[in-house]
């Protein structure tokens, strides 16, 4: 049995956090063998997850599986919390690993079990070591990884075989250094006689954080110290990247003010020859049946590190017996092996077996990419950061403008100054 409990004062802070809309509850009388399982895939993913559901019920027609999707975001994570602190929790969810930060010092998830992982088959030298490493806080196992899923580069076939890019193989050369990039990028304009680059930088999307961080860590930066209680902030980097992707709009290069939608359906169309964003809109492209290819977001300002998260497996707080360690690990285990599949939606399998084989590396174009997996850079290891976060939300609301060229970059590092500031000063609501 878990004997860690859920402190007063962790209990009422997510309920502060408006966790109060689980009417309905989210527990289930246990009788048998029974698994319940949160998570929040939507579209193309929660299509393919609940293939992989239906694979395991196949194979374990002992268990009843209950599968809950609900709406990806901090309405998720209010309620993931909720559940964990009034131990109404469900037997396994699913967690980014960003937010693995806000959800473990405060006992709204449980630990793993390693020696009962081991029954299942599950070690760490089946996962990359940075994503293993990340799974664990304070020396203690806490997530499984399924996945990571990085910042990436489209290309567009047609365009960049036009303007005389490719290889002989039909494949887009590593792109290096930021006069190697602006070259590419004026070369496939001369094709579209539009722009040459599509990015995110307006909305509710993701894609101004997912850039910045990506050149930001490629030159060194950091956000915090490595304690993550004060600021590390690099005042001159963070200028010279925004100030870089400011040029790329200046020059014609990257399109102006544009939302994720707009520069999918223009990327779906032949406008640019290069969309950088993350890999899961692989199966847009593919059923829009367009000619692409994918690679490693290029290395512009030193390595080709490129942000990334990582869903993963965790196990929201309740008493457990052995028996219930070993039938979620499991369920983990099986989830973990057929991640050929799950691959399909452009997330780089974090199941080294699956990641290494030869399924997966036919797989076109998510293959391409997969060298990334070994060094990812997932969010700073604070409560505030991850999928969906406040970090992001906030920082997205300044990054975008100075982006394209709507906020000067003295300004803009005047007040991404004055955000890590006002969050380091926010206590963790429920550690």
């Amino acid at each position: 049995m878990s004997g860690r409990g859920v402190s007063r004062r962790t209990l009422l802070s997510a309920t502060a956090l408006g966790c109060a809309g689980l009417a309905g509850g989210c527990g289930f009388a246990r009788g048998g063998d029974s698994l319940r399982y949160w998570n929040l895939f939507s579209g193309g993913d929660g299509e393919t997850m609940k293939t992989m559901l239906d694979g395991y019920r196949a194979t374990h027609p002992g268990v009843v599986l209950e599968d809950v999707t609900l709406e990806w975001g901090d309405r998720y994570y209010t309620k993931l919390a909720m559940a964990g602190a009034a131990e109404r929790a469900p037997d396994i969810a699913i967690l980014h690993l960003g937010r693995l930060p806000a959800f473990a010092p405060g006992g709204l998830i449980d630990e793993m079990r390693p020696d009962l992982l081991r029954q299942s088959g599950i070690g760490p030298e089946h996962f990359p070591p940075g994503l293993w490493r990340r799974s664990m806080h304070n020396g203690r196992l806490f997530a499984i990884p399924l996945d990571t899923h990085p910042f990436v580069q489209y290309y567009n076939t047609d365009v960049c075989g036009a303007a005389g890019l490719l290889d002989e193989h039909g494949r887009l050369p590593t792109l290096t250094g930021r006069d190697e990039v602006r070259e590419a990028l004026r070369a496939v304009k001369g094709v579209t006689g539009s722009t040459g680059l599509l990015l995110e930088t307006t909305g509710d999307g993701v894609g101004p954080w997912r850039l910045f961080w990506s050149l930001y860590r490629q030159a060194g930066g950091e956000l915090f110290t490595p304690d993550g209680t004060r600021s590390a902030l690099d005042e001159r980097k963070v200028a010279d990247v925004l100030g870089f992707v400011q040029g790329l709009h200046e020059e014609g290069l990257a399109a102006g003010e544009m939302d994720a939608d707009g520069a999918i359906a223009l990327f779906s169309s032949d406008r640019a020859g290069f969309f950088w964003f993350g890999e899961w809109e692989v199966q847009t492209f593919l059923t829009a049946e367009m000619n692409f290819g994918m690679t490693r977001f290029p290395g512009i300002f030193g390595p080709p590190l490129a942000e990334a998260d990582s869903h993963a497996f965790v196990l929201p707080h309740r008493d457990r017996t052995d028996r219930d360690h070993l039938l979620v690990y499991d369920f983990i285990t099986t989830l973990l092996r057929d991640s050929t599949r799950w691959a399909e939606g452009g997330h780089i399998p974090a199941y080294l077996p699956v990641t290494n084989g030869e399924a997966y590396a036919r797989m076109q174009p998510q293959s391409e990419y997969r060298s990334v997996i070994d060094d990812v850079q997932l969010d700073p290891d604070v409560w505030f950061a991850g999928s969906g976060s406040r970090l992001w939300t906030e920082l997205n609301a300044v990054l975008g403008p100075a982006m394209d060229g709507r906020l000067r970059i003295d300004r803009a590092v005047a007040q991404i100054r004055y955000v890590i500031e006002d969050l380091l000063a926010t206590p963790n609501p429920t550690a």
